[in-house]
């Protein structure tokens, strides 16, 4: 009996250790630029969490295949994570992936911040940059955009309205990157409330 009281409390201690690891955590939300497009750079979901679980990080879910991951980890320094996880990925499938990494705190930010709160939201994307752009030649995107589109860039994300969908714009990641002299990467509305939602 004394023995079968000590397993139990040593198992609840062991139970109860595990929890306070993961509440030391902190939880992350990581975009992939360009995998599984067009054929290119194939990853497949369950592959890229083991990719992650290997670099030590717990409780990893992946969402859709466009290469969302959430996953936490004790490194607190957001671009040394990014890079922890690029070289990961060249290391396990042979080719080069950009990432970009942001807390659940900045998920907040962005969806509370949308500046277009009054418009159609199903037509609403926001670009996930690498770093906040040191110059912003407008001129050079507003070139591009058609009339009825819009966009705010606001810090390391911009807010972009496709009024004529995405497929015909010419507003694209390439866009941002060349005039912005950044990464980026594209997630619609419903995918960023998504992972916020899955995140917390």
């Amino acid at each position: 009996m004394f023995l079968s009281d000590m397993w139990r409390r040593c198992r609840r201690s062991g139970e109860l250790m595990a929890v306070m690891r993961n509440c030391l955590m902190n939880t992350y939300i990581s975009l992939l630029r360009g995998i599984n497009v067009g054929g290119n750079k194939k990853i497949g979901m369950s592959a890229l969490a083991k990719a992650y679980e290997e670099l030590g990080f717990k409780d990893v879910r992946t969402y859709i295949q466009s290469g969302n991951v959430i996953f936490k980890s004790k490194v607190e320094n957001v671009p040394e994570l990014a890079g922890i996880i690029e070289e990961k990925i060249k290391n396990t499938f042979g080719f080069e992936v950009r990432v970009i990494v942001r807390t659940i705190e900045d998920f907040r930010q962005i969806i509370e911040s949308n500046p277009f709160k009054n418009d159609d939201l199903s037509k609403l994307n926001v670009a996930f940059l690498s770093d906040a752009p040191q110059v912003v030649p407008a001129a050079g995107i507003d070139k591009m955009k058609d009339d009825a589109e819009k966009y705010f860039i606001y810090g390391k994300e911009i807010y972009i309205y496709y009024h004529n969908g995405v497929a015909r714009s010419k507003i694209s990641n390439s866009l941002f990157e060349k005039t912005l002299k950044v990464i980026a990467t594209t997630r619609n509305w419903n995918t960023v409330n998504k992972l916020y939602e899955l995140a917390e």
